[in-house]
């Protein structure tokens, strides 16, 4: 399989609004770094070792999408986010 399309193929783009994604905009620190925010925690686990049990919870992160969504430990989150265990 090739990764070359021929060019019959193409149609012209017809504009939609539903494309137009929103988003919060970044507030950079003067290191041009940023803070990550959680939103919102959509699933649970529990991953055994073997005498050890460690929670952990994915978590979708202020403007990401959830796609992009990350596996954190259960116990820092609470900590830093007690918010979002409510």
């Amino acid at each position: 399989m090739h990764n070359v399309f021929h060019i019959s193929v193409l149609r012209p783009y017809k504009p939609d609004y539903k494309h137009v994604i929103e988003y919060e905009p970044l507030q950079f620190e003067k290191d041009l770094s940023y803070e990550e925010v959680p939103i919102q925690i959509v699933d649970r686990k529990e991953q055994v070792l073997r005498n050890k049990v460690i929670p952990s919870v994915k978590v979708i992160w202020r403007n990401h999408n959830a796609e992009e969504a990350t596996w954190e430990l259960e116990e820092k989150m609470m900590k830093e986010y007690p918010e979002l265990f409510v």
